[in-house]
């Protein structure tokens, strides 16, 4: 058996940072469509403001099955187009056909089908992504390739989240009868399609993926290799059975709200399928994926808490700042009126604006980091972000509102850079796709946790003020900068 030492990647000239990362130039222009938008369809055709978590629950749900079995094939998938590639072109032509779809809807729930197929067409392909760049750049780049691709994400949710703003400047009409989506909308959710898919196009034809000889070469696997690795068996399966039984009773005994049955019954299947794992010795997919879970490096434990409370707040940001804003800054609750929709599209001018300082932001955060250290600077940045969500609350100028979007983008750049920087830098090459997967996962439950339970709050505790959701917000990112500090990383 050869000896030699582990070759050293190639490092990547800016074109080929350029290149690798493209694709989600095109993915979070979708992501910014619907970010900035999915709430103002769902208000349009019928939605009551405490309804919106629940009809936004297609994105955790989606995430939270589909982004680990993804990561779990795409490590496995060496074909002639490659081993990342298949995955997000197939996402990204799903993807354009949901974007379609989804603000020609004249009713609520097709609405809410449509934003499910898009929610898992985009994890599609962005699961992949993340793992891409760890492939194609070495240790000692990989700060950097993470800041190229967020600086795509923030380019890209600029465009996305102006488009309907833009097209109505430019004559294309803003509003709409009740019940139909203003063609302004529509219009830019097809601009989105054209651009996910010819981004990701781009990526694909432009990049040659590593062979899994090359791969080999850069990292040999020890002897045996990691499928031949035993498998975990964890034996708290039925604590979590426990837990979500326990959850559904008391929500039917004690009237509380339905929602929470989701989550319930999630609990309760996570629980019951690692019991039976564990009873059956299985072997397979998800066999593999819950002994992943289980070994999960200490470092990623601790990054996997900052990531639980970071997305509630995200979570919030995303399915209340409407509402907020065109409540509290344009006094409008009629979704056919033209103070609403002036409103909404303000706030896709907010959104536009905190992705552009993000994607400025993300060149200096490589800067910052050699100076304070990466949990450092993750943590300064997030107690910027809870100061944005605090001043949500209290301003209501329009263009005043643009001062916490700028601390949130800086927020929003260290979010989508420094976590997976830390992160790489702990789990084995061959296991990037199932770990940044199921690194996802501490992402998504927390949004099935606000989707499930922050209705709820709102009828018990604001019924007509939805700006107090940002209170919430803050107090959970400044738990989640604290975390951070407890990070140790190369654990």
């Amino acid at each position: 058996m050869s000896t030699s030492a582990p070759r050293t990647k190639p490092h990547q000239s800016f074109a080929g940072l350029w290149n690798t990362s493209f694709g989600f130039f095109g993915i979070q222009i979708a992501f910014g469509l619907q970010n900035a938008n999915v709430s103002r369809i769902f208000q349009s055709l019928g939605s009551n403001v405490d309804d919106l978590a629940f009809l936004w629950i297609a994105g955790p749900v989606t995430g939270l099955l589909v982004q680990p079995l993804i990561g779990h094939w795409s490590d496995r998938t060496w074909t002639r187009f490659g081993r990342r590639r298949p995955w997000f072109v197939a996402g990204a032509l799903l993807a354009g056909l949901a974007l379609v779809g989804l603000p020609n809807c004249g009713v609520l729930l097709l609405a809410a089908a449509f934003l499910w197929l898009l929610d898992a067409s985009l994890n599609v392909s962005m699961e992949p992504f993340r793992a891409f760049v760890g492939d194609m750049t070495s240790a000692d780049q990989r700060a950097q390739g993470f800041a190229v691709q967020t600086g795509f994400i923030g380019a890209g949710a600029v465009i996305g989240s102006l488009a309907p703003t833009v097209l109505g400047a430019l004559g294309v009409a803003s509003t709409a009868p009740e019940g139909v989506i203003p063609p302004s909308v529509r219009y830019g959710f097809y601009l989105g399609a054209a651009a996910i898919v010819l981004a990701v196009g781009w990526t694909a034809l432009r990049v040659r993926e590593y062979s899994p000889q090359e791969m080999a070469a850069f990292s040999p696997a020890p002897e045996g290799g990691a499928e031949h690795e035993p498998l975990a068996y964890p034996a708290n399966g039925r604590w979590w059975l426990v837990a979500g039984v326990a959850l559904v009773a008391a929500v039917w005994a004690l009237h509380l709200d339905k929602q929470l049955l989701v989550l319930g019954g999630g609990l309760a299947m996570f629980g019951a399928a690692q019991v039976l794992l564990r009873l059956r010795r299985s072997a397979g997919t998800l066999a593999q994926i819950n002994s992943d879970l289980a070994r999960m490096p200490q470092t990623m434990r601790q990054l996997a808490l900052v990531q639980f409370f970071t997305w509630i707040a995200l979570f919030i940001l995303w399915i209340y700042t409407t509402p907020v804003v065109t409540q509290g800054t344009f006094h409008a609750t009629d979704t056919s009126g033209a103070a609403y929709n002036a409103g909404a599209d303000w706030v896709g001018v907010m959104f536009a604006f905190y992705n552009g300082v993000a994607a400025l932001a993300a060149f200096a955060l490589p800067l910052l980091a050699k100076r304070l250290g990466n949990a450092r600077t993750h943590a300064l940045c997030l107690l910027a972000g809870a100061a944005a969500f605090g001043l949500l609350l209290v301003i209501h100028d329009r263009l005043l509102l643009l001062v916490p979007m700028a601390l949130f983008g800086l927020a929003w750049a260290s979010i989508l850079t420094m976590p997976y920087v830390m992160l790489t830098r702990t789990l084995p090459p061959a296991k990037f796709g199932i770990y940044i997967g199921v690194f996802n996962v501490f992402i998504v439950v927390p949004q099935l946790i606000v989707a499930t339970v922050m209705g709820g709050v709102i009828r018990a505790f604001f019924p007509t003020e939805p700006a107090w959701t940002m209170l919430v917000a803050a107090l959970v990112m400044i738990t989640a900068a604290v975390a951070t500090l407890r990070v140790r990383e190369g654990g």
